[in-house]
């Protein structure tokens, strides 16, 4: 009798799940009925009527709710009074696309850092958040009103610090249609197309880049593969615990009876000086050592100066498991030897990384691919098109030699997760450290079509021949020094903190400090997607100007030239490639770039 009424009770609550499902079903469906006296349609249309573009929803609660349910006689018809409609959207989405063209067009004439101090915002917003909802209109007032001050519009023509940011059209279209979705990428169950197509682009860019087919995602019976991960910090971590796993996973075979602490104790990690901070937050959160090498007078890491250092750490017990190279140092845009380094890490079974980040875009131009050779021995590879190419940030393109030694350190495969397409589809979740992964592939896939692999050839070459002007000017002005060599798009010079100080706070231009063999040196970077000959020679004028200025504490700034530098730049705005600039100097370099020489470039003088 027990088992009886047990079983008729469990068929009651399937009875009564399958109903309150179909009632959700058929709430849901386009050809519902929303009232006794009419059909959907009248209904809606009586509804548009009364609430002028509203949109009609049907609330269903829960059984225990006091409020009525579908048992009732009639539902709650609870129209949303909140948020923004679809026909409001329609007239938002017009008015915030022209605001942006607006900036973009007007963008020259605001400071190019704002002249804000810590916590300015603090005291201009409300205390709490408002209770009642407020117009588009006055949120992007207050947008204008208080966020816009505390920008650094790192768009701006003179904006000539860290690296470029991509921004261009094509790119914030996908990231508008990859939000509309709204869809979570943490499997390719959760959303076909987005793994399809990252695996589809990234081919493309490791072709177009010149990688090997190895590490292509669609190369046939290849073990290789790619991702998009969120950033360069976020590869470099990722390959270091692939082969952290890797090495771990051959020691404890090895030494089975030796404890894991022990193990991981004795190994250890190299990258140069130049490397960037990341390199050394990976070992800190993995716990292994890190030596950090000397470069050479090109700030360059060489092979000989790794060999030395496995050897000696070998001498002293240690475990050599994993080298991250750099091509584009952030310091000064140097690039490792990997012809030399690479062969070092196979000889002697070390994980080759390579962090391309800035740089790597720049291989997409066959004259700068002689800087990757020896990529054919590194196990991982990674560049950031939303630096060099064009494309928003997040996006960092990382490729493996052997995608299974990645994923093999990373797979936690709960039951909720898993579905039936396991064995023949990819699941990036077990690529990265984040479950969840935006829709990063669309703006690649924009950019690549929209600008086609010769577009995006222009304008890194483009930006390449700016700072070699850039150094000319430079080169020819007996109080400035050439640091390191023009390579990409960045250039460096030696002043001092002052310089730089007083040039950012004037809010005309932007640059940031580095620091190679213990001197303090500004770097200079063409970050503007339209930069032209006239940028940088404005540019030029405003370090320039102030400079001299410095050097001659007892003479008055000259007020009168800063002055009409600024009708300058405001009569010509900075939207353009076409216009020639007045003040253009007799040795400015024009047509297509050549293979640059890494000899040629190198350039010392007296700063003062």
């Amino acid at each position: 009798m027990v088992y009886e009424g047990l079983n008729n009770a469990l068929k009651n609550f399937n009875s009564f799940c399958a109903d309150r499902t179909s009632r959700i079903r058929d709430s849901f469906s386009p050809t519902r009925s929303t009232s006794a006296a009419g059909s959907e349609s009248a209904a809606s249309s009586t509804q548009s009527a009364s609430t002028s573009g509203k949109e009609d929803y049907t609330v269903y609660r829960m059984p225990n709710s006091t409020a009525a349910t579908p048992d009732d006689a009639s539902v709650v018809d609870d129209r949303m009074d909140f948020g923004v409609s679809r026909e409001e959207f329609r007239r938002i989405g017009k008015d915030t696309i022209e605001y942006i063209a607006e900036y973009h067009e007007n963008i020259g004439k605001r400071r190019v850092v704002p002249a804000i101090e810590p916590g300015y915002l603090r005291d201009l917003m409300p205390h709490e958040a408002p209770k009642k909802p407020e117009t588009f209109e006055s949120v992007l007032e207050d947008f204008e009103r208080l966020i816009m001050p505390g920008v650094t519009h790192w768009q701006h023509p003179r904006f000539h610090a860290y690296f470029p940011a991509g921004n261009s059209y094509p790119s914030l279209i996908a990231n508008f249609l990859g939000d509309a979705l709204g869809t979570v990428g943490f499997s390719w169950a959760s959303c076909p197309a987005m793994t399809e197509l990252e695996l589809v682009v990234l081919h493309w860019y490791g072709k177009m880049i010149g990688l090997p087919p190895e590490f292509l995602p669609l190369t046939e019976g290849g073990r290789g593969g790619g991702v998009i991960q969120s950033s360069a910090s976020e590869c470099n971590f990722v390959s270091l615990l692939a082969a952290r796993f890797e090495v771990m996973k051959e020691l404890r075979k090895r030494f089975p009876f030796v404890e894991e602490g022990l193990l991981l104790s004795k190994l250890i990690a190299y990258c140069s000086k130049e490397a960037h901070s990341s390199v050394e937050k990976a070992c800190m959160i993995g716990m292994v050592k890190l030596r950090i090498l000397e470069t050479d007078s090109k700030f360059r890491l060489r092979g000989e100066t790794l060999r030395n250092a496995i050897q000696e750490d070998r001498n002293l017990g240690l475990i050599p498991f994993f080298v991250s190279t750099t091509l584009g140092t952030t310091s000064c845009c140097s690039f490792d030897v990997l012809s030399e380094i690479g062969p070092v890490a196979t000889d002697n079974d070390i994980w080759l990384h390579v962090d391309a980040a800035y740089a790597g875009s720049g291989f997409i131009c066959p004259e700068n691919r002689h800087l990757l050779t020896g990529i054919e021995h590194a196990m991982s590879f990674n560049t950031n098109p939303n630096k060099w190419m064009l494309v928003h940030f997040d996006c960092s393109a990382m490729w493996v030699r052997d995608r299974f030694k990645l994923t093999q350190a990373l797979v936690v495969d709960p039951l909720y997760l898993q579905h039936s397409w396991t064995e023949k589809s990819i699941d990036y979740r077990h690529w990265g450290i984040p479950l969840s992964r935006r829709f990063r592939a669309l703006k690649l896939w924009f950019v690549i079509r929209m600008y086609g692999v010769e577009g995006l050839q222009k304008y890194i070459r483009n930006h390449i021949r700016l700072a070699r002007r850039f150094e000319t000017l430079l080169k020819a002005d007996p109080i400035f020094e050439i640091v390191g060599d023009v390579q990409m798009g960045l250039g460096t010079e030696e002043v001092n903190q002052q310089l730089l100080t007083r040039l950012n706070s004037s809010g005309r231009i932007h640059m940031v400090p580095a620091s190679l063999n213990n001197r303090f040196v500004i770097r200079f970077c063409v970050c503007a997607e339209h930069a032209a000959d006239r940028d940088i020679t404005i540019a030029y004028d405003i370090i320039s100007q102030t400079a001299r200025t410095i050097l001659h504490e007892s003479v008055a700034e000259p007020i009168e030239e800063d002055a009409e530098l600024e009708e300058l730049e405001e009569t010509l705005g900075f939207d353009g490639m076409t216009l020639e600039s007045p003040i253009m100097h007799k040795d400015d370099l024009s047509g297509d770039v050549d293979v640059l020489n890494e000899d040629k470039w190198l350039h010392k003088c007296s700063l003062l």
